[in-house]
C-alpha cells in the first residue's frame, strides 16, 4: 500500500508539527480542527517554524512556501478525511473524545485507509474497537516539537497486522524519523518512565526541596536532559500531563503514577503552561520566568 495523502486530525501544537513534517515529506497533507481560529494558529506556527529553516538556510522561501502549499486547512471532518490513505489524530487526550472522534472517522474515511492515533497514553486496542477495521488502527506517537525530535514510537494494538506496522514504519522513515516498536500497554515504552519523572519533579518543588529553576537546572545538568522537566511540563502543556498522570494511574493502580495536587491546582487556576502564557514559567516577557508558588 503506498500512501499518498494524509489527513491530520487537530491543528494543536502535535497536529500542526506532524502536517508539518509530512508536507515537508511530500506528502499531501489536510489539517483539520473545530473552528478557524485554531487552523489559523495552527499555520502561523508552521510558516514560523518554516521560517526558522529559512534564516538559518537549511531551505529556501519557495522550499518553505511550498510545503505550506502541500497542507489544506479543513473544519469538516468528512472533507478532511474521505480521500485520505492514512489519518492521524491529534486531539486532546480524552478518553471519551478520542473514542467519539475513532467512530465518526471510521464511517468517513476509505476503506483502506490506516488510522493511527499519536496519542501518548490511551489503549490503541480500545480505540480500534470503535471501528471495524482493527487490524488498521496503530498507534504513531510523535514527540513534541515534532520537526525537531527524532522519534516515532509505533504502538500495536491487540489486532493490528504486520503490514499496518511496515507501512507506517515506512511512512516515519519517509518523515525522517527513527521509530521503535512496542506493544500496547499504559503510557506504552517512554511515557511510563517520564510521566513519573516529571511528576516526581513537581513533588519536589510542592515540597520545597528545591526552588522551579533550581530542579530544572539540577536536572539539566546532572542527568543531561537538553530541559528541564517543569519546563517541559510547561511545553507538553499541564493539562496533557495531568490527563495522562490519571489515566496512568487509573490503568496501573500504582501510586507512582499518582498527579501531584500542585499539578492539579494549576490545571484549575488556568495555567496550562506555554499556550496559556504560564505555567511553572511565565512567558509575558521576553524570557520566562519562574512563577512564584
Amino acid at each position: 500500500m503506498e500512501i499518498k495523502r494524509i489527513a491530520v486530525l487537530g491543528a494543536g501544537q502535535m497536529g500542526n508539527g506532524i502536517a508539518h513534517v509530512c508536507a515537508q515529506a511530500g506528502f499531501e497533507v489536510k489539517m483539520r480542527d473545530i473552528e478557524q481560529r485554531f487552523l489559523d494558529r495552527g499555520f502561523e506556527t508552521i510558516k514560523k517554524n518554516l521560517g526558522r529553516g529559512v534564516k538559518k538556510g537549511r531551505m529556501t522561501q519557495e522550499e518553505a512556501d511550498a510545503i505550506v502549499a502541500r497542507i489544506e486547512g479543513v473544519l469538516d471532518l468528512k472533507r478532511a478525511v474521505e480521500d485520505a490513505d492514512l489519518v492521524i489524530e491529534a486531539i486532546p487526550e480524552i478518553v471519551q473524545l478520542k473514542l467519539d472522534t475513532w467512530k465518526e472517522v471510521d464511517g468517513l474515511a476509505p476503506e483502506h485507509a490506516i488510522l493511527a492515533s499519536n496519542t501518548s497514553s490511551i489503549s490503541i486496542t480500545q480505540m480500534a474497537a470503535m471501528t471495524k477495521r482493527p487490524e488498521k488502527f496503530i498507534g504513531m506517537h510523535f514527540f513534541n516539537p515534532v520537526p525537531v525530535m527524532k522519534l516515532v514510537e509505533i504502538i500495536r494494538g491487540a489486532a493490528t497486522s504486520d503490514e499496518t506496522v511496515r507501512v507506517i514504519e515506512d511512512v516515519s522513515h519517509r518523515l525522517g524519523k527513527e521509530t521503535v516498536i512496542v506493544n500496547e500497554a499504559p503510557g506504552f515504552a517512554v511515557n511510563r518512565l517520564l510521566v513519573p519523572a516529571i511528576n516526581e519533579a513537581i513533588f519536589a518543588v510542592q515540597e520545597h526541596v528545591a526552588t522551579i529553576e533550581d530542579m530544572d537546572k539540577a536536572i539539566k545538568l546532572g542527568l543531561n536532559w537538553p530541559m528541564g522537566p517543569l519546563t517541559l511540563a510547561d511545553f507538553v502543556g499541564l493539562d496533557t500531563l495531568l490527563y495522562i498522570s490519571d489515566y496512568l494511574f487509573d490503568e496501573f493502580k500504582d501510586p507512582k503514577y499518582r498527579a501531584p495536587s500542585l499539578l492539579r491546582k494549576m490545571v484549575r487556576a488556568g495555567w496550562l503552561g506555554r499556550k496559556a502564557g504560564r505555567g511553572f514559567y511565565d512567558y509575558s516577557g521576553e524570557q520566562p520566568t519562574p512563577i512564584k508558588l
